[in-house]
């Protein structure tokens, strides 16, 4: 091992530490070979070279190299220069590594907690919901809260998974749980305005599985953002480390960013009026039009839960937009979209059922009589609504697909040429196990591209290579 290189942690196959000035990855049986990837000295470069370590490495096997794995870690990074390393600021903080175990069992516990909330909102389905109807005697309510239901499964699944899937799957399941805290606060609003007579212990159970599975979204967040930072020793991400999650505009990006936005915007203004029409015809030839289901033609507590409805689709799709990546940006967008795709996929569903007299105030013997006809549809500011909809869900799309603006290139920590090791030595060195450099990582003279390959100059990868 050089003197000037600490290894902080090690696996199966790799080890990672700090160097002169760059943090990076070696080969576990050859420490003092040129390092397989480099990262700058700064708590963005520490989160990005303990990603990387863990994706590649054998899960159950990092280890701390000693008991308590602190090293000194710059606070500004100096410029670098080809073959020269940068005095280090006479200002250091201690740093810790993230224990990958506690993180480990912490997600799972997120997940079982994700995976309770289910439960509850599952049992929840079947007693009495409001005023003594239960969710799965309705269709259109059913319908939608299966929907919610499945999008924390799914992340509870992903957070299960772990690695860059937690990241992801915790997102997806903070859109969620933002959009439909309102429609459970509407919800809770009927028994609210017309007395707790009306409240089944349906509606009990499915608000106890939205703070649970709110709860466990909210610690895998937590999990996720102590892994992968670890400052201060209390597993906080320093203002500058959450900075580093946030991505500067670029000038390509204005339109379809500035379209995302106002999409959102014209989706929670079409979610208020009306969307229900029914068309009542009698034998005589008259007929009349009725519209139901304005946000606003509600007690005040419904209304202020449709009013938090329609400000957190906006606020997460204008969050999701600063999230970097972007694929994380687009977890959390979508989301938001799942519970507005379970209304619209609601209202379908309500509209292709048989509409009663009774909810006109005409009884069945009396619409007999006149010979009353009740057909329903969908008024046009539903369609609108959808059009909205598809709108975010192509651009979530987009999200996924656009090109990440390029990193800075950093110099590496090596002159051309200066640590060049012959193939057979790569071998000894643990070549078989070698890595490709990811997005935005600057890869040193001993990165390769897959099994086998020569440890040469000409291997070197530049930042955002495939």
């Amino acid at each position: 091992m050089p003197e000037n290189v600490s290894v902080a942690y090690r696996g199966a196959n790799y080890a990672i530490g700090q160097g002169p000035q760059f943090y990076g990855i070696w080969h576990a049986a050859a420490p003092q070979a040129p390092p397989l990837e480099w990262w700058p000295l700064t708590p963005e470069g520490w989160t990005g070279a303990w990603a990387r370590f863990a994706s590649i490495e054998v899960p159950g096997t990092i280890a701390p190299v000693t008991q308590q794995p602190v090293f000194q870690q710059p606070m500004t990074q100096q410029p670098m220069t080809a073959g020269t390393a940068s005095q280090a600021p006479a200002a250091t903080a201690t740093m810790s590594g993230p224990d990958p175990a506690r993180a480990t069992r912490t997600s799972r516990i997120a997940a079982a907690i994700l995976g309770l909330g289910v439960v509850l909102g599952i049992v929840g389905l079947f007693p009495s919901y409001v005023a003594g109807a239960s969710l799965a005697s309705q269709g259109s309510n059913l319908v939608s809260h299966v929907i919610y239901l499945a999008g924390w499964s799914l992340s509870a699944v992903l957070i299960a998974l772990g690695g860059t899937r937690l990241r992801a799957g915790a997102l997806f399941g903070a859109g969620v749980s933002a959009v439909t805290f309102g429609f459970f606060v509407a919800d809770a609003g009927t028994p609210i305005s017309g007395g707790a007579h009306l409240m089944g212990a349906g509606l009990v159970l499915s608000i106890l599985g939205w703070l649970a599975c709110t709860a466990g979204v909210g610690l895998a967040l937590r999990t996720r953002l102590s892994a992968t930072a670890g400052f201060g020793g209390n597993g906080l991400v320093s203002g500058r480390g959450l900075a580093s999650r946030r991505g500067r505009i670029s000038s390509h990006d204005v339109v379809p960013i500035a379209t995302f936005v106002l999409a959102a915007l014209g989706a929670a203004i079409a979610f208020a009026p009306s969307w229900d029409r029914f068309t009542l015809r009698t034998a005589s030839g008259a007929s009349q039009v009725i519209t139901a289901g304005n946000a606003f033609a509600n007690p005040g507590p419904v209304i202020l839960g449709n009013v938090l409805v329609m400000v957190a689709i906006v606020a997460v799709v204008i969050a999701s937009v600063t999230v970097r990546p972007r694929r994380l940006g687009a977890a959390l967008a979508a989301g938001a979209i799942v519970p507005m795709v379970a209304q619209a996929v609601s209202a379908i569903v309500q509209i292709s059922s048989a509409a009663s007299p009774q909810q006109f105030g005409v009884t069945p013997a009396q619409a007999n009589q006149i010979g009353l006809r009740i057909t329903t549809g969908l008024t046009p500011m539903f369609w609108v609504f959808c059009a909205f909809l598809a709108t975010l869900i192509m651009l979530c799309v987009w999200l996924v697909l656009a090109q990440e603006p390029p990193a800075p290139q950093q110099a590496s920590p090596y002159g051309v040429g200066q640590y060049s090791v012959a193939p057979a030595e790569a071998a000894d060195a643990g070549a078989s196990t070698g890595v490709t450099a990811g997005p935005g990582v600057t890869a040193g003279p001993a990165a390769v591209a897959g099994p086998g390959a020569d440890y040469t100059d000409a291997t070197r990868r530049q930042p955002g290579a495939d």
